[in-house]
C-alpha cells in the first residue's frame, strides 16, 4: 500500500481553489451516510441540503472535479464517494503521529474513525518520561528524545500536536525538520512554519468563544430596554428608526 510520504493529493497541481477543496469532506461525509443507506443516487439539492451548501455552489465544485451528473437522475453516490476520497488522497495509507499524549492526545489516538477515512495512527510522542512505554490505544508511547527516528521509521508525513503552548512551536520545528509536511495544530498558539509546510488549526477556546457572542447577542435582543416593562411584548427598532451616516441602518446588521 502507498504511504503519505512518496504520494500527494493532485488538487492544487489540477486547480482546485481552497474553498472547494474545504468543502469535499462535507460532500464525502453525506455520501458516505448516503452510502452506507445504499442510496445509488442522489440530486444536487438532496445533497447540497445534506452538506450544508447551496446547489449552485456544490455543481461548481463538481465541476472541477469533472462530475456533472445526469439530468433527472443525479450522481452516482459510489462514483462520487470514490472520486472524492481520490481527490483527497483517502485512496492511499495516511501514517499520522500524536504528540502530547494527555487527555486530548489519548482520546484522538482512540478515535476509531481516523482508520476508515485513510488515516493511521502510527506513533504517539510523549515528553513525559513516565508515559514512555505506556500503551495509549493498543501503542506504545515513545519519548520526544527519539521524535526524529520515530517519524523516519514510521513514514509519518502528517504530524497532529496536541501539547500545551508553550511547547508547541518547538514541537512543529523538529517535526518540520524530520519531514513532517503536514501539521494539525491543536494547541492554542499560531504556528510559524517555512514554505511547503501546511498547518491546519483547531482551537476549541476560539470556537466556544464565537458561541458566546452569538449567545450574548441573542440573549440581548430578548432582553427588556431601560425603562420597558419585562412582561410587555419586546419592541423591535425598525429599519427607519436607526440612522447611520450614509443613512437608514437596518435593525439588524447582517453577520
Amino acid at each position: 500500500m502507498a504511504t503519505g510520504r512518496t504520494h500527494r493529493p493532485a488538487t492544487r497541481s489540477r486547480g482546485i481553489p481552497e474553498a472547494t477543496v474545504a468543502r469535499l469532506p462535507l460532500y464525502l461525509r453525506a455520501l458516505t451516510a448516503l452510502s452506507e443507506r445504499s442510496v445509488p443516487t442522489v440530486s444536487s439539492e438532496e445533497l447540497a441540503t445534506a452538506a450544508g451548501v447551496n446547489s449552485a455552489k456544490l455543481r461548481k465544485d463538481f465541476s472541477y472535479l469533472g462530475s456533472y451528473g445526469t439530468r433527472g437522475v443525479g450522481y452516482d453516490v459510489e462514483y462520487l464517494v470514490y472520486q472524492i476520497s481520490r481527490e483527497l488522497g483517502l485512496t492511499q495509507d495516511w501514517p499520522v503521529a500524536i504528540v502530547g499524549i494527555g487527555n486530548l492526545g489519548a482520546a484522538l489516538a482512540n478515535y476509531g474513525g481516523f482508520a476508515s477515512r485513510g488515516f493511521r495512527v502510527a506513533a504517539l510522542i510523549d515528553a513525559d518520561p513516565a508515559m514512555a512505554g505506556t500503551p495509549v490505544a493498543g501503542i506504545a508511547v515513545q519519548h520526544t528524545d527519539d521524535l526524529d527516528r520515530i517519524i523516519s521509521d514510521s513514514g509519518v508525513s502528517i504530524g497532529v500536536i496536541t501539547t500545551p503552548p508553550g511547547a508547541a512551536q518547538q514541537v512543529c520545528d523538529r517535526l518540520v525538520a524530520a519531514g513532517v509536511t503536514s501539521i494539525l495544530n491543536f494547541a492554542p498558539t499560531v504556528l510559524s512554519v517555512p514554505e511547503g509546510v501546511d498547518v491546519r488549526k483547531v482551537d476549541l477556546s476560539i470556537e466556544l468563544q464565537i458561541l458566546a457572542f452569538h449567545e450574548q447577542r441573542k440573549a440581548g435582543e430578548d432582553a427588556p430596554l431601560e425603562g420597558e416593562d419585562p412582561q410587555a411584548p419586546p419592541m423591535r427598532a425598525t429599519p427607519a428608526s436607526r440612522k447611520g451616516p450614509d443613512g437608514d441602518m437596518p435593525a439588524v446588521m447582517p453577520a
